[in-house]
């Protein structure tokens, strides 16, 4: 099957340099490492560097210096493991969430702004589709994002 593979690598290309314009530059916004590091421990709960490696397959001193930084913005807190484990836990704070919904919420707006002219059956099916291009990465690198 001929898939339009050239096509589909420039336009996510564009996606991701889109997505930063969609939003304002303006101070307070998260890094884009602490945005998805913050939006994956939400999701799965607290999250020491070795389960961070797991989960991103990054280097731990790439996560020691992302959650040093964190810690430093006041987004994150190390805690002891809840289940009694022996590693430190990261755990995110009421600035974190507070920082975390904002740039959600005002990247949610930028998006309305782009589909505003789509049908909900339109912006319905890219979302499954994009849902779907995730899980298929997924699938091949072996870390699936939890999903509710």
């Amino acid at each position: 099957m001929d898939m339009p593979v050239d096509r589909i690598e420039f336009e996510t290309m564009l996606l991701g340099r889109h997505m930063s314009l969609l939003t304002s530059r303006g101070g307070g916004r998260l890094d884009r490492s602490a945005y998805i590091l913050l939006s994956r421990i939400r999701v799965q709960g607290p999250m020491s560097i070795g389960q961070l490696h797991d989960a991103f397959g990054l280097d731990t001193s790439t996560l020691n210096r992302q959650t040093a930084a964190m810690l430093r913005a006041g987004v994150v807190d190390r805690i002891a493991d809840p289940d009694g484990g022996i590693a430190r836990k990261f755990v995110i704070t009421d600035e974190g969430e507070h920082r975390l919904d904002k740039d959600r919420a005002e990247n949610r707006e930028g998006l309305q702004r782009v589909l505003a002219e789509w049908t909900p059956e339109e912006a319905a099916r890219f979302a499954d589709d994009l849902a779907r291009l995730n899980r298929d990465i997924e699938r091949l690198d072996g870390r699936p994002w939890p999903r509710d």
